[in-house]
């Protein structure tokens, strides 16, 4: 569980990274959970952009999608979300 000054110092890295995935009608599916896993695993923050295609909620997605890789939600807004999870093999945010 985030405090509210990890959360925040999380949303301010957040904010120079680009969405590395996309979301459509398709929803989510075991293939991109898979790869949402690896991300983390090396990169440890990943935003995520929902397109307007998709039949499914931002936060429902954001939901779905922390459940199932066991990350954290750092924000949603508009069409994004970013998540995070510590990486046990290539540690690199040292949160505060």
């Amino acid at each position: 569980m985030l405090t509210g000054k990890q959360r925040s110092f999380l949303r301010a890295l957040a904010n120079e990274v680009e969405p590395i995935f996309q979301i459509g009608k398709g929803g989510l599916n075991d293939n991109m959970i898979t790869q949402f896993n690896d991300a983390l695993e090396a990169r440890e923050l990943v935003k995520v952009s929902v397109l307007k295609n998709s039949l499914e909620d931002t936060r429902e997605l954001c939901n779905e999608a922390a459940r199932l890789t066991g990350a954290e939600i750092v924000q949603v807004i508009g069409k994004k979300f970013v998540l995070y999870k510590e990486s046990t093999k290539n540690k690199v945010i040292d949160l505060p």
